[in-house]
């Protein structure tokens, strides 16, 4: 015959008892709480590196955004260096070839280097363009009609290539924003599209232009308000390498240009206290996006803290791509 044998547990103090359901139950009371525990524990470490992650790329992007600001004071300075001897070459060149009028062959000569002047001259006005502060004047902006506006200023350079710009609705979308500057940085970026996509079928060459407002979080665990002004190509997209050195004053994998257009866009950016993301679309093709709070920092330009995520560009000045862009620029003249 069994006997069941049931063990108690006397608490001294209060003179209960336990049985072994009443431990079994207790045990699985603390087990809960030891694994609460811990999946707090993972939690807060995982916050924790994210923080520390968000906090380097900050400073990363503070340090590049403070060099690009001092690149700009250099560029400006090289500009106006280079730009009096070009007048004077101008200048000589057009004398020149009124002396030439009767020799056409030597005036051809001279009108290859007027041409090379305008060229190189165009290379100082894209620099100033780039070296000039950025002063941020904002104003309420619908946002359907900043990128209409900006669709309309490229429509030319669309029709030349065969390129198809698709506006999506704002839906009564608005921010505070200098006018001008997004545009300019908006055209910059749908010329850079429609160049990427030159060897795309003329049928394909598409671009999408948007706006949508997003709340992410931001290091200390609140929501920030932000709009999101993309546009979508369907070229071939951005290799990492580019991607890296895409916004670098003087980067082009283009044949001709200056290589500045997207440094003014991260200026424009920057200037607002926005940031600039770059990837690859599943669909094929690039996305750019410019991340922009509803409204500019008070301080304007003079407290900038722009940033650029995932393509995450330098904004060191390659003195190969800045000769590179020279050479390009002559080397047409004489092909020409």
């Amino acid at each position: 015959m069994t006997h069941a044998v049931t063990r108690t547990l006397t608490i001294p103090d209060r003179g209960t008892s336990l049985d072994v359901s009443d431990i079994g139950e207790l045990l699985s009371h603390v087990n809960a709480v030891t694994q609460r525990l811990q999946q707090t524990h993972e939690q807060l470490r995982r916050q924790v590196a994210d923080l520390q992650r968000e906090l380097a790329e900050a400073n990363e992007q503070l340090r590049r955004s403070r060099a690009l600001a001092a690149l700009g004071e250099m560029a400006a300075g090289i500009a106006h260096e280079i730009r009096n001897p070009l007048a004077s070459i101008r200048l000589d060149a057009q004398v020149l070839s009124d002396e030439l009028r009767d020799r056409p062959e030597q005036a051809s000569c001279c009108r290859r280097i007027d041409r090379a002047v305008d060229r190189l001259d165009g290379i100082v006005r894209d620099v100033l363009s780039f070296s000039r502060d950025t002063r941020v004047r904002p104003r309420p902006l619908d946002a359907d009609e900043l990128l209409a506006r900006a669709g309309e200023c490229c429509r030319g350079l669309l029709a030349a290539h065969g390129a198809r710009l698709d506006v999506a609705p704002c839906g009564g979308l608005s921010l505070v924003a200098d006018a001008g500057l997004l545009e300019q940085a908006l055209g910059n970026l749908i010329r850079n599209g429609v160049e990427a996509m030159a060897e795309t079928p003329v049928e394909r060459r598409r671009l999408r232009l948007e706006a949508r407002r997003e709340r992410p979080r931001t290091p200390d665990g609140r929501r920030a308000e932000r709009i999101v002004l993309a546009v979508d190509d369907n070229g071939p997209g951005v290799t990492p390498d580019v991607m890296r050195r895409m916004f670098n004053p003087f980067f082009t994998t283009r044949a001709a240009g200056t290589g500045l257009g997207l440094a003014i866009v991260h200026r424009i950016v920057d200037a607002h206290g926005g940031e600039v993301a770059v990837s690859n679309r599943r669909e094929g093709g690039a996305r750019v996006e410019l991340r922009l709070p509803p409204r500019p920092p008070v301080g304007g330009a003079g407290e900038r803290r722009g940033a650029v995520r995932e393509g995450t560009p330098g904004i060191e000045v390659d003195q190969q791509s800045l000769d590179a862009v020279i050479r390009r620029r002559i080397n047409t003249e004489r092909i020409s």
